[in-house]
């Protein structure tokens, strides 16, 4: 019975292994993925959410994020996004907000925490 386990926790190793190796695809404009916010926002990708979770840590702060890629969407595009990062390369603040979904800071406020971002080359 052990060595049945061990086989089948070989197997799943291996498996999970040969999952992360493969390539993936290439992310397309609007895609979302969530990091933890000791991570930095890789370039190209805006913050558009924030909350606290056990994955990441313990504490009052918010440390999980969710991040969208704005590369590749055309001239003209709005997004919402929260500013707690500034904008990538070629678009513009047009106008901020406060969002709920934007608190990234343990002491919350009902100050503007959200832009409004416009593509503009």
């Amino acid at each position: 019975m052990i060595r049945l386990r061990a086989a089948a926790l070989t197997i799943g190793a291996a498996a999970a292994a040969l999952t992360l190796t493969m390539g993936t695809a290439q992310a397309a404009p609007g895609d979302t993925s969530t990091m933890c916010s000791s991570s930095l926002t890789p370039g190209g990708y805006v913050d558009v959410q924030w909350w606290n979770s056990a994955g990441c840590g313990s504490g009052f702060n918010p440390n999980t994020k969710k991040i969208m890629l704005l590369t590749g969407y055309p001239v003209g595009t709005t997004v919402n996004a929260c500013a707690s990062t500034w904008p990538p390369a070629g678009w513009t603040i047009v106008s901020s907000f406060y969002s709920a979904g934007c608190q990234y800071s343990s002491v919350p406020s009902l100050n503007n925490n959200s832009w409004q971002l416009k593509r503009v080359s």
